[in-house]
């Protein structure tokens, strides 16, 4: 078993913040993050697996256009994930989708860790990591249109009203993200906060750019696993809500526009 040998923390915004409102007009306040702050500890076999896979599997975060072709070694699809806690359902889908890349944000160390450990222990190759907030990764490491997929897989929902503006999906990122994904790319969000899904149904059905591909929540894609965090909520009578919206080709959009 893997024994605790080093902590840390990460500043940031928590659910006691005191960070200033953001000033107004500002399209996407600084406040607004695509993580929280936690702390947690970093076991032995994820600190061995940062040693020895984090040269080959970990990109720095660097303000400028990522080559992505570069930094995987081939030319494939990329998903993006904003936030994949310790990484299971990454791995996962990973494993079941050999034939295209995912670039993974995530900036708690023992997730990082937990991540590089299964890919070490699955012989997994078309993972990349970037430890840093995924908000800047879009703005300054992915051109527009380059993704065929984003993921973001049960983002800290902010349950109290005063900080719904917390939540990660909000317009001006979700209009960002859409740019981002080429035509045809999709946009999976899943959260087990009804509030939080009805408000995804809400700014992401308020984007013209995206599509629902559903006529409300989506069906659970066969690719995204059930963790144990998610089987044991629903043991327990709670609910999880797939939401699946897909990046307007240009036919769709010339149809839109006239009514067709």
């Amino acid at each position: 078993m893997d024994r605790p040998v080093a902590t840390f923390t990460i500043d940031g915004v928590t659910e006691d913040s005191n960070t200033p409102a953001a000033p107004a007009g500002v399209a996407h306040p600084r406040s607004i993050r695509s993580f929280v702050t936690r702390v947690g500890r970093v076991t032995t076999g994820q600190s061995r697996a940062l040693e020895e896979l984090g040269p080959k599997f970990l990109v720095p975060y660097k303000a400028e256009l990522l080559d992505l072709a570069s930094t995987f070694g081939r030319e494939a699809p990329t998903i993006l994930e904003i936030g994949f806690g310790m990484g299971e359902a990454t791995a996962h889908i990973a494993g079941l989708m050999p034939e295209k890349n995912f670039l993974c944000c995530e900036v708690h160390l023992p997730g990082v860790g937990a991540l590089l450990k299964r890919i070490g222990e699955q012989g997994l190759t078309n993972i990349r990591i970037i430890q840093h907030d995924a908000v800047e990764v879009l703005d300054h490491m992915l051109a527009p249109a380059v993704l065929a997929g984003v993921h973001v897989f049960f983002p800290d929902p902010w349950h109290k009203a005063r900080h719904n503006k917390r939540r990660l999906l909000q317009p001006p990122l979700v209009a960002n993200l859409a740019r981002h994904l080429m035509p045809g790319g999709y946009l999976h969000c899943a959260t087990d906060w009804q509030p939080y899904a009805e408000q995804m149904l809400e700014v992401l059905g308020a984007e013209p750019a995206l599509e629902n591909t559903a006529s409300g929540y989506a069906a659970k894609p066969d690719y995204r696993p059930l963790t144990k965090f998610e089987n044991r909520g629903l043991k327990l009578g709670h609910g999880v809500w797939d939401v699946v919206f897909q990046r307007q080709t240009a036919r769709q959009s010339l149809a839109q526009k006239s009514g067709t």
